[in-house]
């Protein structure tokens, strides 16, 4: 089974994108988020400047550590795969050296952590799904709530399996069949479910309600089942059981919505109150 080797790890409040290289068994970093937790800014623009800066002055002092780092997609703040600096432990560890941060030391230390935490999770993968349930269980979310987030991010996960291995790319063509069942399911895109619920950077999942979440997976799963019996493959071909899986949680939405009066799609969070979404 194919696994999505981009994911994001946890140092404090700040989410750090990474991406693990199967091949050399080596974590690559995004430097930006890294430099966003040193410095403890949550505005990623000024978190960029700091580094591009930074970068700068490296380069003009002759050190190899910016020739250390790599460039690679990852997930941007506009829901789109952007390349972006990357660098593995050897190199993060070096530009934290060049940072006045009292961050420094503890973020040295989780770095360690994490890599040590992918070993882990290689031989016994049921370790990551603990992680998550500590780390929702943190947040505050009920019992009930990381049950159905960890059956949607199952529902999830074999859905983009299967596209893995029926030449979808992964990246731009996932984002894209992902924001097309979810345009149909909730009658809105990604980017405007996010902005509906007043988040920014924040993963829309972790702050959906239970509702929402049952839905997404709904049409997620309609979405595998049928590509599957109709063996679709490639990513314009899977752009029609994508509708038709939303589809399917769609018409199940608007009878519950009838029966209930109460929308499922909504603008609640699970922000800090004082960030809170205004209805």
């Amino acid at each position: 089974m194919k696994k999505n080797q981009n994911s994001l790890a946890i140092f404090e409040s700040f989410k750090i994108r990474r991406h693990y290289d199967e091949k050399t068994e080596t974590w690559y970093f995004s430097v930006i988020d890294i430099i966003a937790a040193l410095i403890d800014q949550t505005d990623y623009m000024k978190a960029k400047s700091y580094w591009t800066t930074l970068k700068n002055r490296l380069k003009n002092e002759g050190s190899e550590v910016v020739t250390k780092c790599d460039r690679l997609k990852m997930l941007a703040q506009d829901g789109k795969m952007r390349e972006t600096d990357v660098a593995d432990v050897e190199a993060i560890l070096r530009i934290i050296q060049t940072v006045p941060s009292k961050k420094a030391e503890p973020i040295k230390t989780w770095l360690a952590k994490v890599g040590y935490e992918r070993m882990q999770e290689m031989t016994d993968p049921a370790k990551a799904l603990d992680r998550s349930r500590i780390y929702w269980q943190k947040m505050g979310r009920s019992e009930k709530w990381i049950q159905q987030r960890m059956t949607g991010q199952e529902t999830r996960n074999k859905l983009t399996d299967y596209w893995a291995d029926h030449e979808v790319k992964e990246g731009d063509e996932f984002a894209i069949l992902t924001n097309i069942i979810h345009q149909e399911w909730s009658d809105l895109s990604v980017k405007s479910h996010k902005s509906l619920k007043g988040l920014k950077t924040q993963n829309l999942r972790d702050h959906m309600s239970e509702e929402e979440l049952i839905f997404t997976a709904l049409a997620e799963l309609s979405t595998r089942r049928i590509a599957e019996t109709d063996k679709v493959s490639g990513f314009e071909e899977n752009k029609i059981p994508a509708k038709k899986g939303g589809k399917i949680a769609k018409d199940a939405r608007i009878a519950l919505e009838a029966k209930t009066g109460k929308k499922v799609v909504t603008g609640e969070n699970f922000l800090p109150l004082n960030n809170k979404k205004i209805e």
